[in-house]
C-alpha cells in the first residue's frame, strides 16, 4: 500500500512501528549479575556529569521519556509551536508513564510568550465536587485523614480543559493533530523501561483494587517487566474521542458520562455539573529576585512561593551568617546545612498557609519579601539543626517537560495524577486513571487548606522560570511532590550561584528534607562526603537513591547579543533564533532533550 502524506506525516511524528503479536514472549529482562564495572570518564568539563547538553537554535524539548520528547520535537519541525509542542508530549507521557500522569489529572504552565513579551501562567488544577463536604469527608474518614486513594480522594480532572485553554490562546494546532502520535503509541504499543517498570510495580497493589484498573494496567497480575511491549487500546480510543470531539468530550460527551458513571457505581459523587462547571484559570506568576535574576513562580494552590522564600532566605541571611555559598562550594556541611535549614523554615509557612485563594487568603507578598527575610534570620542556627514544626509531606508522582521553539515561545509544563497511579480507579473503555489530589485536603476545620465543595486542594505540582532584564532565561522544572519546591532551590543555587550549566546542576548531588519526620535524606555520594558533619550538627541523615531526588528538566536560553531582549530578536519566526537554546534532562528517570 503506497503511504498517503498524512500517514508519512504520523510515521514522522512517531515511527509505524509493526505491532508485536499478542501473548508472545518479552524480551529478555535485566541480567540478574550484578553489572560492577567502574563509570569511565568524561572526556571535558565536570567529570561526573552525565551527558553533555544539548544545544539547539530551532526548537527544542526535555522532558522525562526519550517517545514523548520526540512527538514534541516532530510538532516543532512540521512548524508548529511550543504551546503545540508541550501538549503532544503531554499526551504521549500519559501513554509511557500513566503510573505518573494522564487524562484524569492536572496541569500547570508558566510559559514566556515571545508575541507579548512576557511571561504567562495557568493553573490547570481540578476541584472538589460540589457534594464534597468537610461533614461528609470527615464521616468517611477512619483516622481522621482524607482518603487517600479511591473514588473520594478524586478531585475534578484539570488536564484536558487546561490543554485546550492553552491551545485557544497560543497553539496553532489541534487535538486531531497533536493527540494522534499518542494513540497511535497506545494502540501499538511501547516497551518499558526499568525506571518506568520500577514506578508501576510500586502501584500494584493499587490497581488490583479497581477490576478496571487491574484489566488495564497489570499483565497476569503483575505491572508490564522490563523491555515488556505493553498497549492500552482503550487510552488509544480515549484520545481519538478527544481529537474529533474536543474538550467537550471529555466535561460533556461520552468520557464525562463514563467518569460519572463509575464514580456513581463506587459510591463517590462526582457529577455531571462539576465536570462541567471545570475550567482553567489564567493567573499572574509571583516572583522574587537572587542576585540580578527575577526567579517566577506560580502563585497558590500550589507551593511555589516556598522556592521564593527560601532564595530570600539565602540571599539575605546568608551573609549575616557568615556563610558565602560560592566560596563554601558543595562539599562543604556549611552549605548544605544552611540550604536544609532553610528549606525547614520556608516549609513551615508553606504547610501553615497554603490552600486556594478564591477560599482563603494567602499572604504570598509578605512571605515572598524581603524585608520578611530579614526576620528569618534568627531562626538558623548555623552550628545545630532546629527541628521543623512537623506536618504531613506530600508524596511525588509527576512529568515535566519543557518546550522552546524558533518564536521565541519558551514553555515550562507540568502534570500529574499525583500518587503512583493516583487514586487508583481507572474509567471504564477509556484507560486512564483519575487523580487523588483530593488527598491532599486537611480535614481539620481550622486549618486554611479544609476540603470545601468547589476548592482546589493543597498542591505540588510547579513549574518555573527565570528572566533577567526584562528577557527570557530559563524554563525549568523539578518532579517529585514535596520535594519540587526545595528542589528548585538547589538547582538554582547550582546555576547562579556556582555557575554550573543546567545539564550538571541537573546531575548534582540533591537532598529531600521530610518535614514531618524531620529526616534529611542524602544521595549515597553526598552522604559519603558531609554526612558525618551534618550528622554532628543534629540532622536525622539518611543515604537515599535517586528516587527521591525528583526529576529536573530545562531549557536555558544563551543570547548571541549581549543586548537581545528574546530568542527571536530580530528575526521572523521562520529561522533560528538568536543564540542557542542549552537545554538538560535528569539521569535520574529516562530523561531526554531532543533538538533541532
Amino acid at each position: 500500500m503506497t503511504p498517503t502524506p498524512a500517514r508519512l506525516l504520523l510515521c514522522l511524528l512517531l515511527p509505524c512501528l509493526v505491532p508485536t503479536p499478542a501473548g508472545s514472549a518479552p524480551a529478555a529482562s535485566t541480567p540478574s549479575t550484578p553489572f560492577t564495572a567502574v563509570r569511565g570518564d568524561r572526556a571535558s568539563g565536570w567529570p561526573a556529569q552525565t551527558r553533555s547538553e544539548v544545544l539547539a537554535r530551532n526548537g527544542v524539548v526535555a522532558t522525562s521519556q526519550p517517545l514523548a520528547a520526540e512527538a514534541g520535537l516532530a510538532v516543532l519541525k512540521s512548524g508548529g509551536n511550543a504551546f503545540d509542542a508541550a501538549v503532544a508530549t503531554a499526551a504521549v507521557l500519559n501513554v509511557v508513564e500513566p503510573a505518573s500522569a494522564g487524562l484524569g489529572g492536572d496541569v500547570f504552565v508558566l510559559a514566556y510568550s515571545a508575541s507579548e513579551r512576557r511571561l504567562i501562567a495557568l493553573n490547570g488544577s481540578g476541584r472538589a465536587p460540589a457534594a464534597a463536604t468537610l461533614p461528609a469527608l470527615r464521616a468517611l474518614s477512619r483516622d481522621g485523614r482524607m482518603p487517600q486513594h479511591g473514588i473520594h480522594s478524586v478531585t475534578i480532572p484539570g488536564a484536558v480543559d487546561a490543554w485546550d485553554v492553552l491551545l485557544t490562546r497560543y497553539g496553532t494546532r489541534h487535538f486531531a493533530e497533536l493527540l494522534e502520535p499518542a494513540a497511535r503509541l497506545a494502540e501499538q504499543g511501547f516497551a518499558v523501561s526499568e525506571r518506568i517498570h520500577s514506578d508501576w510495580a510500586q502501584g500494584e497493589a493499587l490497581l488490583a483494587e479497581d477490576e478496571d484498573s487491574a484489566r488495564t494496567y497489570l499483565v497476569n497480575g503483575r505491572a508490564p517487566a522490563t523491555y515488556e511491549v505493553y498497549r492500552n487500546p482503550d487510552l488509544a480510543h480515549a484520545l481519538r474521542v478527544l481529537e474529533s470531539g474536543g474538550r467537550s468530550a471529555f466535561y460533556e460527551g461520552e468520557i464525562a458520562r463514563a467518569i460519572v458513571d463509575k464514580s456513581r457505581r463506587l459510591g463517590g459523587t462526582l457529577t455531571s455539573e462539576d465536570l462541567a462547571a471545570t475550567h482553567a484559570t489564567w493567573v499572574e506568576p509571583i516572583s522574587t529576585s537572587y542576585h540580578g535574576y527575577d526567579l517566577y513562580e506560580l502563585p497558590p494552590n500550589t507551593q511555589g512561593f516556598a522556592t521564593l522564600e527560601m532564595m530570600n532566605i539565602l540571599e539575605v541571611c546568608a551573609p549575616r551568617l557568615g556563610v558565602d555559598l560560592r566560596r563554601a562550594g558543595p562539599r562543604s556541611a556549611d552549605y548544605w546545612h544552611l540550604l536544609v535549614e532553610t528549606k525547614k523554615v520556608a516549609y513551615d509557612d508553606l504547610y501553615r498557609h497554603n490552600a486556594d485563594p478564591a477560599f482563603q487568603p494567602v499572604p504570598v507578598a509578605e512571605l515572598t519579601s524581603k524585608s520578611y527575610a530579614a526576620t528569618l534570620c534568627g531562626r538558623i542556627n548555623m552550628k545545630h539543626a532546629t527541628p521543623p514544626a512537623a506536618h504531613g509531606d506530600p508524596v511525588g508522582g509527576t512529568v515535566y517537560l519543557a518546550v522552546a521553539d524558533r518564536a521565541g515561545n519558551m514553555v515550562s509544563f507540568i502534570y500529574s495524577i499525583y500518587d503512583t497511579f493516583g487514586s487508583g480507579v481507572t474509567v471504564p473503555g477509556y484507560g486512564f486513571v483519575l487523580n487523588d489530589r483530593g488527598a491532599l485536603f486537611s480535614l481539620d476545620p481550622r486549618s486554611p487548606n479544609r476540603i470545601e465543595p468547589g476548592k482546589r486542594p493543597f498542591h505540588t505540582l510547579v513549574p518555573a522560570f527565570v528572566m533577567k532584564d526584562g528577557r527570557p532565561v530559563l524554563a525549568y522544572g523539578l518532579m517529585g511532590g514535596s520535594q519540587q519546591a526545595q528542589g528548585h532551590a538547589q538547582v538554582l543555587v547550582d546555576m547562579l550561584d556556582l555557575g554550573a550549566n543546567p545539564q550538571a546542576a541537573s546531575d548534582a548531588a540533591r537532598f529531600s528534607h521530610a518535614q514531618a519526620t524531620d529526616t534529611l535524606y542524602l544521595e549515597t555520594e553526598l552522604a559519603k562526603v558531609v554526612g558525618a558533619a551534618l550528622k554532628a550538627r543534629g540532622h536525622r541523615v539518611v543515604a537515599a537513591s535517586g528516587e527521591d531526588m525528583g526529576g529536573f528538566q530545562g531549557i536555558w536560553w544563551e543570547p548571541s547579543a549581549a543586548g537581545a531582549r528574546d530568542p527571536a530578536a530580530g528575526g521572523d519566526g521562520h529561522g533560528p533564533i538568536d543564540g542557542t537554546y542549552r537545554a538538560a534532562s535528569d539521569h535520574r528517570k529516562d530523561g531526554a532533550a531532543l533538538g533541532w
